[in-house]
């Protein structure tokens, strides 16, 4: 680029960027036209109204002093005559001068090139954006390139860089550098060392896009995931519903012989997923989201959404799983607060919250009646004023600013 007037190979040389960075060709040779811009404002002056064209043929750009065509001139380096523009020039149009300044074209190289580089720079950004933007919520492959204060990095597609914070990894997954990874796209942001990726082996949307891959009936719409409740590493729960009678979801993201469920857990690292049948009746879908646990019945309670269920005695430990995860899953997947009762304990368990029930009822009214009376009080003495000593109190008011106008 010594000299960009007659360098015939800058076309070339911009279509090969343009094609091996993956940015338009267009937006390249905008970026030329400002670079050269810039170059003539900051040595020729940043008063005129300047503009530069570049031919998209030959590279060959074109410097131009632009002013508007007036019936009277007041500043001569933005505005010119009528009378000297000529036809078939009109009031209001532009004159387009060309420039052409001494020893430009070596100044307007030297910039050029660092303003397409920026510019080349930014695109690269903005394309690299762009791209996981469109991919935001689904999944994405890579991988491991290094590790940064546990925060892992990942290669993705070769070239663009991508993070899995710690808090978005999966306790007990142990990925080495190198190892391919499958991970869903949590964020994409934007930052001053340009786009930053955010990953995610934790999140909820991981299991639905493997889902998604895996059991055509999801991805054609036939069978819809209705909600998702995750233990990442462990144990997942999948509700899902039909949109056709003739379908079994259930079956459908099992598949012949549980193999695609079975795809499903082998990308989570043999994470165990349930796939349980979803029913608007929120009885029968707390029953199938307890499972395996046997449900002998369920009374809800609407207003403060808690559910009471009933399980046989020997099945009460499998309702609520190791550490509660079955029934702290099933209470996230179904939205509604589970307490889990043998039939033994039943009766006992349900007088306790009855009573527990009332009790918070109780307390609730009398703080409304406390709140209610504070109000009250509060009004009444807001009105109830005594008029003698309101009278007594204007007259004290008058006599002291009297005695001031006299002192």
């Amino acid at each position: 680029m010594a000299e960009i007037a007659t360098d015939e190979k800058l076309i070339d040389v911009l279509q090969f960027i343009a094609k091996e960075r993956n940015i338009p060709f267009e937006m390249l040779l905008e970026a030329l036209e400002a670079a050269l811009l810039t170059a003539y404002k900051r040595h020729f002056g940043s008063e005129a109204n300047a503009i530069v064209t570049v031919d998209r043929q030959t590279g060959d750009y074109k410097v131009y002093h632009r002013r508007n065509v007036v019936e009277t001139v007041e500043d001569p380096k933005l505005e010119i005559a009528l009378a000297k523009a000529g036809a078939p020039y009109q009031i209001g149009d532009f004159f387009d001068e060309e420039v052409k300044p001494k020893d430009f074209g070596r100044i307007a190289s030297q910039t050029a090139k660092q303003v397409i580089v920026q510019r080349i720079r930014e695109a690269e950004r903005d394309t690299v954006y762009n791209k996981y933007a469109r991919k935001l919520n689904d999944l994405v492959t890579g991988t491991v390139q290094r590790y940064e204060q546990r925060n892992m990095f990942v290669l993705l597609e070769g070239r663009d860089e991508a993070i899995l914070p710690i808090a978005d990894q999966v306790p007990g997954e142990i990925f080495r550098i190198n190892d391919f990874i499958r991970a869903y796209v949590l964020d994409v942001r934007k930052s001053p060392k340009g786009p930053q990726v955010v990953l995610s082996r934790a999140a909820e949307g991981l299991v639905q896009r493997l889902l998604e891959l895996e059991v055509p009936e999801i991805a054609d719409g036939t069978v819809e995931i209705m909600a998702i409740a995750r233990d990442p590493g462990s144990r997942s729960k999948v509700a899902v519903w039909s949109n056709r009678p003739e379908v079994d979801p259930v079956g459908a993201c099992l598949g012949p012989k549980s193999s695609r469920i079975a795809n499903v857990s082998d990308n989570l690292r043999g994470e165990k997923v349930d796939v349980i049948r979803y029913d608007p009746d929120h009885a029968s879908f707390i029953k199938e989201a307890l499972g395996p646990a046997k449900v002998v019945g369920v009374e809800l309670f609407e207003d403060d959404g808690t559910a009471l269920v009933v399980v046989p005695d020997y099945q009460l430990s499998l309702a609520i799983g190791r550490e509660g995860q079955n029934v702290r899953l099933a209470a996230r997947l179904t939205g509604w607060r589970l307490d889990i009762a043998s039939e033994t304990e039943a009766d006992a368990a349900r007088e306790a919250y009855l009573a527990e029930r009332a009790e918070r009822s109780t307390v609730e009214a009398g703080a409304e009646e406390a709140e209610e009376a504070v109000e009250s009080e509060e009004a009444a003495a807001a009105v109830d004023f005594d008029p003698d000593l309101l009278r007594k109190l204007e007259e004290f008011k008058r006599e002291r600013l009297g005695g001031g106008e006299e002192a």
